[in-house]
């Protein structure tokens, strides 16, 4: 191949020469100027605080993780705003038994007591109407609890025994014997009166199994709603005040009246076809007997001092028998009215069927000999932790005959106690 030299006359392309306009390039000798266009940078925006929690709530209100935990907390919510408002029903419906009819608030005012009780009372009205609780502690000291009810039956006395050691365990028990006559459940009322102002328990489910009439469920104590929604139409301003707290209407289980009805004269006593104490009542009378020899409790078995409802001499040689074949202490106190002082003119408030204030103290002094020359009790007067709140309770007890009497004098008759105050 031919080398072309510079010295080759051949013919030369022509590069024609570039026109660099608005630039410049340095070299070394000289700069030369170029115009560069500028490069505006992304401007990056700031988010605000409302953005990004805008932002994080738009994302966890959309995970699905999220709404499920929403769900179940308001589902959670509205069940127990639920279960509150129907626990409010219930109790707004339930009977308050503040006036006239206080029998059914007995029983669950033991739960507020603040001292121990050395002596325990069981029974229906011949108990709680007639034995003055204050007068056993002012004359002997003796701390004491009735825990009575509108005609108690007997194996209610005793799962009230049983409720009772669930705390404390007293040293004596008394049991009033006028109802080992009824063997079988006699009334939802009464039941009722007894039952419901019982704390729950097992005790108190098998007081219920023991006690229903034809009728009655459980389901309707568990929840007391069902049994007394109809009592929507008969609310009254008490039902509102009651709500939460209800006034006290007993003296540590003793319910006063201070008016007098002289005991009169009462129908003669109906001959009977069988007198035979029931195999039910004289069975738990026997469970009562071992609770309390199983617990050291001494137990004593009384007959009020009242003459009617009638308490026939068979029925007497009974319970006599049981309590000579157990060892245990029987007082038929219908025989000890005068050695007792009662005056059934003045000491009686419904013609004789219980006694009023002035005989409750009588019968209490008399009873609180017997137990203080009998049993080692302890002299609460002496105690100033137990005597502080029992001077409150004095208060209360003598503030309250004291109303009583103002109202006797006022209108001949109580009108915030008894009948004329049901409302």
């Amino acid at each position: 191949m031919k080398k072309i030299s510079d010295n080759d006359n051949a013919p030369r392309m022509r590069v024609p020469e570039l026109s660099i306009q608005s630039q410049s390039v340095e070299s070394s000798d000289e700069k030369i100027p170029v115009n560069i266009e500028p490069v505006e940078e992304p401007i990056v925006k700031e988010k605000t605080v409302t953005e990004l929690l805008s932002l994080v709530f738009k994302k966890l209100f959309t995970s699905r993780r999220f709404i499920a935990i929403c769900c179940w907390i308001l589902t959670i919510v509205f069940i127990a705003l639920t279960v509150f408002g129907l626990y409010v029903a219930q109790r707004l419906v339930m009977p308050k038994y503040q006036h006239g009819i206080v029998e059914g608030s007995m029983i669950e005012e033991y739960y507020q007591s603040g001292v121990p009780h050395e002596v325990l009372f069981l029974g229906d009205c011949e108990v709680y109407e007639n034995i003055s609780t204050v007068t056993l502690y002012e004359n002997y000291g003796i701390s004491s609890y009735i825990r009575g009810s509108a005609q108690q039956l007997t194996w209610q006395s005793y799962y009230l025994l049983e409720d009772t050691l669930r705390y404390e365990t007293p040293d004596v028990v008394i049991f009033n014997v006028l109802a080992l006559k009824y063997g079988e459940p006699q009334s939802e009322s009464y039941n009722r009166m007894t039952l419901d102002g019982m704390e729950w328990s097992s005790t108190k489910w098998d007081a219920i199994n023991a006690s229903m009439t034809e009728g009655e469920n459980m389901l309707d104590y568990i929840f007391p709603i069902l049994r007394y929604h109809s009592r929507w139409s008969e609310l009254t301003q008490t039902d509102f005040d009651c709500l939460w707290e209800k006034n006290r209407v007993t003296v540590n289980g003793y319910y006063m009246r201070a008016d007098v009805n002289p005991e009169g004269e009462f129908p003669p006593a109906m001959p009977l076809t069988d007198y035979r104490l029931p195999e039910a009542s004289m069975d738990y009378l026997a469970r009562i007997a071992q609770l309390c020899r199983e617990n050291d409790i001494e137990l004593v078995l009384i007959k009020a001092p009242t003459l009617y409802p009638y308490w026939y001499e068979e029925w007497d040689s009974q319970v006599r028998r049981f309590a000579n074949t157990n060892n245990i202490p029987y007082i038929n106190y219908i025989y000890l009215r005068d050695q007792i002082g009662l005056d059934m003119t003045v000491d009686t408030y419904d013609a004789g069927l219980h006694l009023n204030v002035t005989g409750a103290e009588k019968w209490a002094d008399y009873i609180g000999a017997y137990l203080v020359r009998n049993f080692e009790l302890t002299d609460y007067r002496e105690v100033p932790e137990v005597a502080t709140i029992w001077d409150h309770d004095v208060e209360f007890y003598n503030n309250l005959r004291d109303a009583q009497l103002a109202e006797i004098e006022q209108y001949g008759e109580l009108m915030s106690w008894g009948v004329n105050a049901i409302e």
